[in-house]
């Protein structure tokens, strides 16, 4: 019993997900909410017939251990065994159906009055966004929503299957070379949240995340008017040592002469939450260590390593990037 009851407090941990930012059981969209909701109607539905064949069990082992008669045995099997299950599996059957359209993956996408265009690529994330008026503008390894109004996402990927998911949010999809998948969210909540790469891709999967930052929508349009344009310190003297030992050949950054397209672009790192696809926290030594050796970090990233620089270079586009706000 002892082993039984362990087994299934794990599979409730995980069924349930890591705490706070990644939990799908403290929901902060409406798709998340309707997920959330389904998943407790379905775990008391199982509970209850979980509980009913166990209180027979408990009974007829411990209270009533004569024989039955055939045809009372009989009447307990279509009861219990059929009727019993039958109709309540139906009844969770009916409920999810009920449930169906508004968590298909694109409900209610014409109503999104902004698109972000996201593709999955070993190891990280390119994100666009395509606003209803304006230029595109690009990011990476960061999505934000705002609040209280529907999001279409578009999903691709660049190499092999990807899966994007922001737990708290809504459901997962897989991004998938050659294809465009369709997801439709809307966060109810502010907050920043932890999306994670739900499908194996490679060597440093594990190491595959982004931030879903959900802002109110006046600070989330503030900051994507902010975005669409060069960072102020763009022209700084640390872009001469980016550009001098090639960085720029890889990343783009806006209002320099940093044209790179293989690589996340970096126009206004410094406002991210996180550096390396969601594994470091957005600190001047975090990226000056990813620059330096980012194989140790992320293991099969493509990024080569450039701890042949002096110290002081590494330091000072590290502290370049970091005031790209």
């Amino acid at each position: 019993m002892g082993q039984y009851f362990s087994l299934s407090a794990a599979s409730f941990l995980l069924a349930s997900g890591y705490a706070g930012a990644r939990s799908v059981l403290e929901p902060a969209g409406e798709e998340a909410q309707q997920i959330a909701v389904l998943f407790w109607v379905m775990l008391s539905g199982g509970a209850l017939i979980w509980l009913g064949v166990v209180g027979l069990l408990l009974h007829s082992a411990l209270f009533n251990r004569r024989r039955l008669a055939e045809k009372s045995a009989s009447r307990i099997i279509l009861w219990g065994g059929v009727v019993f299950p039958s109709v309540t599996l139906c009844a969770l059957l009916a409920y999810a159906l009920w449930l169906m359209p508004g968590l298909r993956p694109f409900a209610q996408a014409s109503s999104a009055a902004l698109r972000i265009e996201v593709t999955g690529r070993q190891f990280w994330w390119e994100v666009v966004y395509h606003p209803s008026q304006g230029p595109p503008v690009a990011s990476a390894n960061e999505i934000r929503l705002p609040v209280g109004e529907r999001v279409e996402l578009t999903l691709k990927s660049a190499d092999v299957i990807h899966s994007f998911w922001i737990p708290p949010l809504g459901g997962k999809m897989d991004m998938i070379p050659g294809r465009i998948n369709r997801l439709s969210l809307k966060a109810t909540k502010p907050g920043v949240f932890r999306g994670p790469c739900a499908e194996y891709c490679g060597t440093s999967h594990a190491l595959m995340a982004f931030s879903a930052v959900a802002m109110e929508p006046e600070a989330f349009r503030s900051w994507l008017a902010a975005q669409a344009i060069p960072a102020p310190s763009a022209g700084a003297s640390g872009s001469a040592l980016f550009l001098r030992h090639g960085c720029g050949s890889c990343h783009f950054v806006a209002g320099t002469d940093a044209r790179g397209t293989i690589g996340p672009d970096l126009s206004h790192l410094g406002s991210r939450v996180t550096v390396g696809a969601g594994i470091l926290p957005n600190t001047e030594d975090a990226v000056a260590r990813f620059i330096a050796r980012p194989e140790l970090i992320k293991p099969g990233s493509s990024m080569p390593a450039f701890d042949m620089l002096p110290p002081g270079d590494v330091r000072a586009i590290a502290a370049w990037l970091r005031g790209l706000q």
